[in-house]
């Protein structure tokens, strides 16, 4: 049975207590909702891959209450701390190499000399993480390869028995993952778009470079073609509907469709992120009965936030020969 934890002084400390006693907990960023484990724990880190029938060489992110300590486990540079300061708390992601002294068990980071680590800009995270008083590894609280958690009751139905407990800290606000970024290097790569736009970060530290490494190769959490997938298959691009399909919309709906999800009805790109996780559910679970077969989605622009929106309806649409799930 999984305990449900309302995001009260009472519920956060229960929450806190069950992940220093190495079970599961899943709770609300302002990404997505993560399936929380001691990420010192070896065993809880493991449960995290059985619970998600995840792939153990996917590296998971690291959770921390404040920029200091999550600094502590990483080797910093000065573009670091400088995206760092700017940008955390908050959804960014970035990708450092391991400090020698690092507790964090190497099956979160699946044996890379790397780690992924971010601050969440939600209150009840941050209050969680300080009561935990050790980082948190979470991915996104679904099975692997499924559509990302944005509610208490999406993690409720992908997870329902399988954890220990889910913290409610209400809907998610940004809707999309973190934007990944590897500084290992000099020159700074964005490994994944999400709520952080790369036009701020290239704002402050210049130009930024894509990844170019080999196909399905995982540097970081989120890496694999074939991505937060739904049920259904996804045509992204559309400019008309097909009969046996359904309509992920953004602006003025295509005509014809029988079953219609709008992102945004005024074009508002962070209205249509934080629906996206949402809207994708919302068609594949009534689709089926109304005998759609697909999800055609309206194009989105892509700049900004679109990007990480066309980003995770690239990886939906992509053939899947492997699993993956997402990261906060």
């Amino acid at each position: 049975m999984t305990e449900s934890l309302h995001a009260s002084r009472d519920g956060i400390r229960r929450a806190a207590t069950l992940l220093r006693e190495g079970a599961l907990v899943a709770f609300a960023t302002e990404t997505v909702y993560g399936l929380g484990a001691d990420a010192t724990n070896d065993s809880a880190v493991a449960a995290v891959f059985v619970a998600k029938d995840r792939p153990r060489f996917n590296p998971l992110i690291c959770h921390y209450p404040d920029a200091n300590t999550a600094l502590a486990d990483v080797v910093v540079s000065a573009a670091a701390r400088r995206v760092a300061e700017a940008f955390w708390p908050g959804p960014l992601t970035l990708v450092l190499r391991r400090a020698s002294r690092c507790s964090i068990s190497l099956l979160a980071s699946a044996g890379l000399d790397t780690l992924a680590l971010r601050v969440p800009g939600h209150d009840v995270a941050r209050s969680l993480l300080q009561q935990v008083g050790r980082p948190v590894a979470a991915p996104s609280a679904n099975r692997s390869g499924r559509v990302s958690p944005t509610t208490a009751q999406h993690v409720q139905a992908e997870l329902g028995g399988r954890i220990a407990a889910i913290l409610d800290g209400g809907p998610c606000d940004v809707g999309v993952e973190s934007t990944v970024l590897d500084l290992c290097s000099e020159q700074p790569k964005l490994l994944r778009a999400g709520g952080t736009t790369i036009e701020a970060i290239e704002n402050l530290i210049g130009p930024v470079a894509s990844y170019s490494g080999a196909p399905n190769s995982i540097r970081s959490p989120g890496m694999l073609a074939s991505h937060y997938a739904p049920g259904l298959p996804v045509r992204m691009g559309a400019t008309e509907v097909e009969k046996d399909e359904a309509l992920l919309a953004f602006g003025s709906p295509l005509p014809g469709a029988s079953l219609v999800f709008n992102l945004s009805d005024q074009g508002d790109l962070s209205e249509a992120a934080s629906r996206l996780f949402a809207g994708l559910r919302m068609l594949d679970q009534n689709a089926p009965a109304l005998g759609l077969i697909r999800v055609a989605a309206m194009p989105v622009p892509d700049h900004g936030i679109g990007r990480a929106i066309n980003d995770r309806l690239r990886r939906a649409s992509a053939p899947r020969p492997l699993k993956e799930d997402s990261c906060p």
